[in-house]
């Protein structure tokens, strides 16, 4: 795969304006983080469902998709810490059933505006509960301050496990375009065609060197995160991210190819939509998460 200098131009003037949004949603407050990915959970919703209704050739309710997203939305409000709390009352505890009820009431009624339900693309529309919620939610928690569940000392250092992981996705993506560009031959699969073996490995090693180094340096700076200081705990957190980060970005090829599309959505000039940008993150997440869950006990 030859180097195209003007697509990477684009993709990496698109990649900066991306960045900065993504920094100051992310390092302003505990507020503008979960304000972030409210919009990404929704957007991701709104292109899953329009991907489905391709796939199985069906025309969704606007009550069911709407549903669908409210259902999700107060499933990822379960994930908040004691943090978020509005005039004194939790989102987690005063906001996420009362959301989550009115989602499924929408899902209801949409449901009964048919005379006939495609099961099979119901349910598989209804496995984004899992796909796209949980994961959002999953990172909600390791955002939140809640170490009663994670048992995490300060929020410093959840700031770092999440930006490990989303630094990952990052570098993983860029190293993996730039090395197959330049010396990809092999390709990896029929669901990507362009993806390349030596691509895929490159930006492998290279993210999980570089952030597992960097995270490992910045921890033992700030010397107070006891066993966070052990570097192999930042490079198998990296290496989990790097590889779950692949198969994600490979399930939403084979989505989109079911689907016979090219970009899941137009948001991002040369990245394309909002399921395009962050696939690989909705994958690794859990998988990140259940290892600093174990980690956390052992």
């Amino acid at each position: 795969m030859a180097f195209n200098w003007q697509t990477f131009r684009i993709r990496a003037l698109t990649a900066i304006l991306f960045v900065v949004v993504m920094l100051v949603g992310l390092l302003w407050n505990e507020w503008s983080f979960l304000i972030l990915f409210s919009i990404i959970h929704f957007g991701c919703w709104w292109e899953y469902l329009k991907i489905m209704e391709k796939i199985y050739n069906v025309k969704y309710h606007p009550y069911v998709k709407l549903g669908f997203m409210v259902l999700g939305y107060g499933l990822m409000l379960l994930f908040c810490g004691p943090g978020y709390k509005i005039s004194g009352y939790g989102l987690k505890e005063n906001f996420s059933l009362p959301v989550s009820i009115a989602g499924f009431v929408l899902l209801v009624l949409g449901i009964f505006q048919r005379t006939r339900v495609d099961l099979k693309s119901f349910g598989t529309a209804a496995a984004g509960l899992l796909y796209i919620s949980l994961s959002w939610g999953l990172l909600i928690n390791l955002e939140s301050d809640d170490d009663r569940l994670m048992g995490i000392e300060w929020h410093m250092k959840n700031m770092l496990v999440w930006l490990t992981i989303i630094l990952t996705m990052w570098i993983n993506d860029t190293m993996a375009y730039i090395v197959g560009s330049l010396i990809g031959k092999t390709p990896l699969t029929k669901i990507s065609p362009k993806k390349t073996w030596e691509g895929t490995i490159g930006g492998i090693i290279l993210a999980v060197i570089v952030v597992g180094f960097v995270a490992t340096r910045i921890c033992r700076d700030l010397g107070s995160y006891r066993h966070y200081t052990d570097g192999l705990f930042w490079f198998i957190l990296a290496a989990i991210g790097a590889i779950f980060g692949t198969f994600g970005d490979l399930l939403e090829s084979k989505l989109k190819r079911m689907a016979n599309i090219k970009d899941s959505g137009q948001i991002l000039p040369g990245h394309g939509g909002f399921l395009d940008r962050f696939d690989s993150l909705i994958l690794a997440i859990p998988f990140c998460w259940l290892y600093i869950f174990v980690f956390q006990r052992l």
